[in-house]
């Protein structure tokens, strides 16, 4: 096999114990990012750093750092000193960071090596990846669809072997849609569940990072990384022993209730009607889950109000877009220009009104899914659409009302600061895969990684894009 076909656990340990070094690994990622660039995956290749940090890794990391030597990257919005950091947007064109956020430098300590950055949609506001200053994330199965959002340029990276795997980040879907969109492996954490990067510095906590992967164990690795990145309480080495990683590997020990559900809480306010092929895929995991011996029944569920609360978080966190107001129309995109004006429009009141509406929807969710292990729902209603489908001659409503037809059961588990993870259960030639997802208990991510991986037994080999 080659270097980028064999996912990140293997490639990891094959580093650990000498197989291949960092450079001749880093070597090779970048020639395949360099003969995938009309994917739109990367907007920035930082090649001779890349090489220079591969060549100056410490090897008493070898072994020990569950990173070390696999190539990496940030997402578009993540700030790393020295290179370009844009958040898709003009109004950031030229800007270099002096000092790295958080996220990079964990990686780092992790023994990860930057590849560059990653394509995302302007300030990652949107559902699909498509800016003004670079070419779409293209879905590998069909180029002329999109990759979803807004982590679509890292998931197109790892569908596509220009990555191992990925950290990214989800605030309403933004790493489960792009993941199944292209049909790879996508994990939200629990609100709070990462030392970093873990939604409790976020407005209304929505958004966390977590990994994306081809496999659910090489996610389960990249998570162990990720929760380790703070005071050690989280062992896992380049040996793949953390514990996300050890469940990923195993059956889960227990029978678990599984809740399954067709709901979502836009059932009413946009048209959440299923493709035939994603109810398919849904009914085939929750057979497999019964196969396996777990408890399977439908989950009752009927939330209230939500579209009125969530469109006015959403609106309320663009608010804090770093452009003042007589700049938005020269510096952003129209939707941008129009999600933070409305922001801006708000009242205190009904922001306020607007956040505790979503304490409160949390605290229904949980109540409401409680008995359950894992609630199972579709991860997409829709296949992927073509580039331009949510945005080219629509009103901003309506391009938000796209957004959420495309993929109506991601936003809720953010709101709800609940653990889930997609991950893909159909296998034909030449045909992308479709997804279900696995919603946990809080701090839950243990079972559905478990679950999710007897699912990934069950459907067999995945076949890669035919790029």
């Amino acid at each position: 096999m080659e270097l980028h076909e064999l996912g990140l656990v293997p490639l990891a340990r094959a580093l650990a114990v000498r197989e291949v070094s960092p450079e001749e690994v880093v070597r090779h990622f970048l020639a395949r990012v360099g003969a995938l660039c009309d994917l739109g995956a990367f907007v920035e290749v930082t090649q001779a750093a890349a090489l220079e940090r591969a060549r100056a890794l410490n090897p008493d990391g070898r072994g020990a750092a569950p990173l070390w030597g696999v190539p990496g990257a940030d997402k578009d919005l993540v700030a790393r000193a020295g290179v370009p950091t844009r958040y898709g947007s003009r109004a950031f064109i030229d800007f270099v960071p002096e000092t790295s956020d958080p996220l990079a430098l964990a990686l780092d300590s992790a023994g990860s090596i930057s590849l560059g950055k990653t394509n995302t949609p302007e300030f990652g506001l949107t559902g699909y990846t498509e800016s003004e200053i670079a070419p779409p994330a293209r879905n590998p199965w069909r180029p002329e669809t999109g990759a979803g959002g807004s982590s679509g340029g890292a998931a197109v990276a790892v569908a596509t072997g220009q990555l191992p795997a990925a950290a990214a980040s989800d605030g309403g879907g933004s790493i489960r849609i792009p993941a199944a969109t292209v049909g790879v492996v996508g994990i939200k954490p629990s609100r709070g569940r990462l030392p970093i990067a873990n939604g409790l510095d976020s407005p209304g906590g929505l958004s966390v990072a977590g990994p994306i992967a081809r496999s659910v164990e090489d996610a389960a690795h990249l998570l162990d990384a990720l929760a380790a990145s703070g005071p050690p309480r989280h062992a896992t080495t380049a040996q793949g022993s953390g514990p996300f990683a050890e469940h990923a590997r195993r059956d889960p020990d227990i029978r678990m209730r599984v809740g399954a559900t067709l709901v979502t809480p836009w059932d009413g306010w946009t048209d959440t009607t299923l493709d035939p092929r994603a109810l398919a895929a849904y009914e085939l995991a929750a057979r497999a889950l019964a196969t396996a011996g777990h408890d399977v029944d439908e989950a009752t569920w009927d939330p209230k109000g939500y579209p009125e609360m969530f469109t006015t978080i959403w609106k309320a966190s663009a608010a804090r877009v770093p452009v003042a107001d007589d700049r938005l129309d020269a510096a952003v995109g129209p939707f941008t220009a129009w999600m933070v004006r409305q922001g801006r429009a708000l009242s205190a009141e009904t922001v306020i009104g607007g956040y505790q509406a979503a304490t409160a929807f949390e605290r229904a969710t949980i109540e409401a899914f409680s008995a359950y292990d894992a609630v199972l729902t579709p991860a997409l209603a829709m296949e992927p659409q073509p580039i331009g489908w949510a945005s080219r001659g629509t009103e901003p409503m309506e391009n938000f009302a796209r957004q959420c037809s495309y993929a109506p059961h991601t936003s809720f588990v953010n709101v709800a600061g609940l653990p889930a993870i997609t991950v893909p259960v159909t296998s034909e030639p030449d045909e992308r895969p479709w997804s279900v997802q696995l919603v946990g208990r809080p701090g839950g991510e243990s079972a559905i990684i478990a679950l999710a991986a007897q699912l990934e037994r069950a459907r067999g080999t995945l076949p890669l894009p035919p790029v």
